[in-house]
């Protein structure tokens, strides 16, 4: 079985992937390809929350010790929030009792955060009440919250600039790190296109040098 052409990319990227995930796994997130963690991670740092261990309470706490339900979702796929896949009067006490905090992206690139209160959400928490109790008890599967609700109707806390939506320049130590992890084949070809490009650079600068010394005034005198 041969490698994809491709993979010398990833084997370039992975130390840098690797990197992210001690940062998340700093901030309680054991896998960043799990369960949005990449994501989760972004928003803990952008708006100063920690996460909460566990899975049956709230998601995260702030300074204070209040706590937060965290939702994210994809522009691309979708334009509804999850929920939870068993809600009933229980969860939807739980939820009354928190804000919420909905992350919105594009891809992987966070576009916006709004923070909604409980008054914010109670006609979401009335109408999921309402039909678990006409439904006899049934638990209701991962009703959705619409985005444009949580726009019309939430605080926007952050909001992509222009500047984050760029692909940012790698720093000349980062470039160096690439350039010593492909193989030394590799490398040397690297060089001899780096010297080639240098040696037409160094002759069309010598060339700008002449054409300037052409356009002295005092060459003038030599004109008929």
């Amino acid at each position: 079985m041969n490698f994809h052409p491709d993979k010398k990319i990833l084997d370039n990227l992975f130390p840098y992937i690797q990197r992210y995930q001690e940062l998340a796994s700093k901030h309680g997130i054991n896998d960043i390809f799990q369960d949005n963690g990449g994501k989760i991670l972004q928003v803990l740092l952008v708006t100063g929350l920690e996460i909460l261990p566990g899975r049956e309470g709230n998601d995260a706490k702030d300074s204070f010790g209040n706590e937060y339900e965290l939702k994210s979702l994809n522009i691309k796929l979708t334009k509804s929030f999850s929920t939870h896949h068993h809600i009933n009067p229980r969860i939807i006490n739980k939820y009354r009792e928190v804000d919420w905090i909905f992350a919105v992206y594009s891809g992987i690139q966070l576009l916006e955060i709004y923070k909604l209160k409980p008054v914010d959400l109670e006609p979401y928490y009335t109408k999921w009440e309402n039909k678990w109790h006409s439904s006899g008890g049934k638990d209701i599967n991962n009703p959705k919250i619409s985005l444009t609700y949580v726009k019309e109707h939430g605080e926007l806390i952050y909001a992509c600039s222009h500047e984050a939506m760029t692909t940012p320049i790698p720093t000349l130590e980062e470039i160096k790190l690439m350039i010593f992890q492909l193989p030394i084949q590799e490398q040397i070809t690297l060089m001899e296109d780096l010297e080639e490009k240098l040696e037409t650079a160094q002759m069309m600068q010598l060339a700008e040098t002449g054409f300037t010394e052409w356009n002295d005034e005092e060459e003038d005198i030599y004109d008929v």
